[in-house]
């Protein structure tokens, strides 16, 4: 994919949300960390449901590590994996309490160190907390890069360096969330929504998906904006069932034709003359 084209993939995420964040809850470094390493092979929603329980009650290394693994368990069962995960998670906050002084290292190596820690965590980490222009790349943007032809490559580390290559610096700080978040809502692994894809015609993925099989698609913008049509279809449909409700009622206009000829005609006649009356008021006044 030329320059020109990369450059106005990235500028349109970019206008279409400008300041993108993670989907994942937290207040502290430690509490990011914590949560990304819990993401592996599960949702954010599950980790979310997850650290709204734990955090309250201990959101800190000294605090978890004091709990164990068998008082963090039950607090992790949204989570895919979570047995392990409980055991990773007292070891990475003994790591962080022993050897940084319970603070999250601003380190690539003393991160990876850690269990439960890999080379997207840690990039998560970096660029999220410490500033840093690292793109990590999970399943999302893995199948983003290669589909749209951004940034093709047969594993992570693969498409990691070569989107460092050919990311402009101006958008290498956010690029991983607007690549994530495209490839959770938008270009979805099974029938990606090109329909409603802003960047479908700079994306060199085909065949694209047609509009007539959008509504087959997983992809939560498909669903969306399904929703919306179906509800203000409802919405002109009540809308139409009131108009005519109001109009069928007793005393509503249109009503007078039910109305004997004899009545009908007198009170033609009764407005007529007051018109013309009107008229001959306003005529001698002028």
């Amino acid at each position: 994919m030329n320059p020109a084209r990369i450059r106005a993939i990235y500028r349109r995420l970019q206008a279409a949300n400008p300041d993108p964040k993670t989907e994942l809850e937290y207040s502290t470094p430690f509490e990011l960390l914590v949560s990304v390493m819990l993401s592996a092979h599960t949702t954010d929603k599950s980790v979310n449901t997850a650290t709204r329980l734990l955090y309250p009650l201990a959101n800190t290394p000294d605090k978890i590590l004091a709990m164990g693994v068998d008082g963090v368990k039950p607090y992790l069962k949204s989570v895919g994996l979570y047995n392990q995960k409980a055991k990773n998670l007292i070891e990475l906050s003994r790591i962080i309490v022993e050897q940084h002084g319970g603070e999250v290292p601003n380190d690539r190596e003393a991160l990876e160190s850690m269990p439960g820690v890999g080379r997207k965590t840690a990039n998560v980490i970096l660029n999220i907390v410490f500033g840093h222009t690292t793109i990590a790349v999970d399943t999302h943007i893995f199948r983003v890069s290669n589909r749209t032809g951004l940034a093709p490559g047969k594993n992570p580390r693969e498409v990691e360096d070569r989107l460092n290559e050919v990311t402009p610096d101006a958008y290498k700080r956010n690029a991983h969330h607007w690549l994530l978040l495209h490839g959770r809502y938008v270009c979805v692994a099974r029938l990606p929504a090109c329909p409603n894809c802003i960047i479908a015609d700079l994306c060199e993925y085909e065949p694209k998906t047609p509009p007539k099989d959008l509504p087959k698609s997983d992809a939560p913008i498909a669903k969306a904006k399904a929703q919306a049509r179906e509800a203000a279809a409802k919405a002109a449909l009540s809308g139409k069932a009131a108009t005519a409700k109001r109009g069928s009622a007793p005393g509503a206009r249109g009503t007078g034709s039910m109305a004997p000829k004899a009545a009908r005609g007198k009170r033609t006649s009764s407005t007529s003359s007051g018109v013309a009356a009107g008229r001959g008021s306003r005529s001698r006044a002028r």
